[in-house]
């Protein structure tokens, strides 16, 4: 049964306990080709996604989450996740996209330090709500979380060529619970856009 974009929307959370059954191919590959998508700046080829399944998966939480932690460790369900796929972004691709001659007059050909807003981790959050929304129109369980002060080790561990940036991390699986207990920041509630939402001026 086909569902509204409404629907997907309102239902869209993030999950933390998930059911280590595996993911076919039929299932997971549509959800992370939803990655590539979503808008990019000039249309740039600089987003990457770096894919664990079942044991693979351990090798990112053995950089991210030492095994003397995971005793103590809020969301064990997490560390089920079949799979995870962690997106990468390519700052120098934008660089050379923005030197070709239909973009050099916007001055950002230079370098990624002159960008003034830096799009390719624009570009990333755009790419993960589209695998969040995917994964929940596919019935299964999202969420996105950033490998934070780990990012060197892990696109080293990885073999991640240099000059790349984790933007951040997309565990999909089966939900363990439907009554998965719900953390802090989702307590608070989304935004009523009526609060939000400024027209014809702030």
């Amino acid at each position: 049964m086909t569902r509204s974009l409404e629907d997907v929307l309102a239902s869209r959370r993030m999950c933390r306990d998930f059911s280590p059954a595996p993911l076919t191919p039929a299932v997971v590959e549509p959800v992370l080709a939803a990655a590539f998508a979503g808008p990019r700046a000039g249309n740039t080829h600089g987003l990457h996604l770096v894919v664990l399944e079942g044991p693979e998966t351990a090798r990112y939480w053995d950089v991210t989450l030492p095994v003397e932690r995971r005793a103590t460790f809020r969301w064990p369900g997490l560390l089920r996740a079949p799979v995870l796929a962690l997106l990468l972004v390519d700052p120098a691709a934008y660089v050379a996209r923005y030197a070709e001659p239909d973009k050099a007059r916007t001055g950002l050909g230079g370098s990624s330090s002159v960008w003034p807003v830096p799009y390719w981790f624009v570009d990333a959050g755009s790419a993960a709500m589209s695998v969040l929304l995917a994964a929940e129109s596919a019935g299964l369980g999202a969420l996105w979380f950033g490998p934070f002060g780990h990012e060197s080790e892990l696109l080293s561990a990885l073999g991640v060529p240099e000059g790349m940036r984790a933007a951040g991390t997309l565990a999909l699986g089966r939900r363990a619970v439907a009554d998965e207990a719900t953390s802090a920041s989702a307590r608070r509630g989304r935004p009523d856009p009526a609060a939000f939402v400024h027209r014809g001026g702030w």
